[in-house]
């Protein structure tokens, strides 16, 4: 099976969720025996899998079809998490929606990371397959290393007699992310050390925001910027607390690669989570902002069990290793779709 990967833009989304979901489909993929191909230019493949949903992603989708190629779609965007991200987006999002909808109804099949992301799609009126497949995390990259542990807390000028507590998170500067949250809660723990790694083009975030990331912030506040590699899979094995206050995702990358830290995670209780995370089983979950304070004080002080072996073995269900071959099953099932039953 030859499988055309189109990712529109590569450089310009390197950073954000999807190009993470780019460098993952391709690791998962190794583990399968099809023939994954990159270039646009390509004609020599059996299916299409878009990622992206721009003029040119719509171009390659309906070259695609003129050539009688099936078509699979990794829906990664919803109007729900389009909203209150960068400036302007509410006013742009019922206009990005009917966009999102019409790139999507072309598809032959539909991957989506989560049952809570199909269930938002099939509410847009699509009528094609559906099939939830996570986007998957490498669990090996995540084990505990003391050398990852020792760059992160040197990355933080963290001397070994600072014994204050870690309480980091990961995302972009968005209010959907929770990242007002996270600074107030790091006010009314100043005993805590919090850390929001991620970062976003500050032109592009509505002021109050802008602000609070460049200085209405406390001391015990730090954004670190964008990291990737050592640095950060320290912080996550490294850290006390994945605090995860996101208001709304498809999936969560970040998570899952908590998760795989073996670290503790608290997470905003959102239909997201409902089927594949329990609260008090293999993370927390946190209704609001004072149920935050309330919980991260339980898990900081050891009064509730710790559940970072569960949720480690949640991440190993979702490992690269497990998820290409479920890949490689939705293309079959595309490839095994009679013509016509696509919009």
């Amino acid at each position: 099976m030859k499988v055309l990967q189109y990712f529109e833009n590569p450089g310009l989304i390197s950073r954000s969720g999807i190009g993470h979901a780019q460098r993952l489909q391709q690791e998962e993929l190794s583990y399968t025996d099809v023939v994954l191909d990159t270039s646009p230019f390509s004609k020599d493949y059996d299916l299409i899998d878009v990622n992206t949903y721009g003029p040119k992603s719509i171009a390659m989708l309906a070259k695609a079809r003129l050539e009688n190629k099936k078509i699979v779609y990794h829906a990664h965007s919803t109007y729900e998490d389009f909203r209150n991200s960068f400036i302007g987006s509410n006013l742009l999002s019922k206009p990005f929606k009917r966009h999102l909808i019409n790139a999507y109804k072309r598809a032959d099949l539909i991957i989506t990371p989560t049952a809570y992301a199909k269930t938002l799609l099939r509410g847009y009126g699509l009528t094609q397959p559906i099939i939830p497949i996570s986007n998957g995390v490498r669990v090996s990259s995540y084990e505990k290393s003391q050398s990852k542990i020792t760059k992160f807390r040197q990355f933080l000028n963290l001397s070994a007699d600072d014994k204050r507590k870690v309480i980091i998170s990961v995302g972009l500067y968005f209010q959907r992310k929770g990242v007002m949250d996270f600074v107030e809660l790091a006010k009314r723990n100043p005993e805590y050390l919090f850390v929001w790694f991620g970062y976003t083009d500050l032109r592009i975030i509505p002021r109050k925001i802008r602000k609070m990331v460049q200085s209405d912030h406390p001391t015990n506040c730090i954004f670190a910027g964008y990291i990737t590699g050592d640095v950060l899979q320290g912080a996550y094995s490294g850290a006390d607390l994945f605090l995860y206050p996101s208001y709304e995702e498809t999936e969560g990358i970040v998570v899952l690669e908590a998760l795989a830290s073996s670290q503790k995670v608290l997470v905003r209780d959102i239909p997201v989570y409902a089927d594949w995370l329990h609260d008090g089983v293999d993370c927390y979950k946190a209704q609001n902002l004072d149920d935050f304070d309330k919980q991260l004080h339980l898990i900081m002080s050891d009064q509730v069990k710790d559940v970072s072996q569960q949720g480690y073995e949640v991440a190993l269900t979702r490992d690269v290793s497990v998820i290409g071959p479920q890949l490689k099953a939705a293309y079959e099932e595309a490839l095994a779709l009679i013509s016509g039953d696509s919009q």
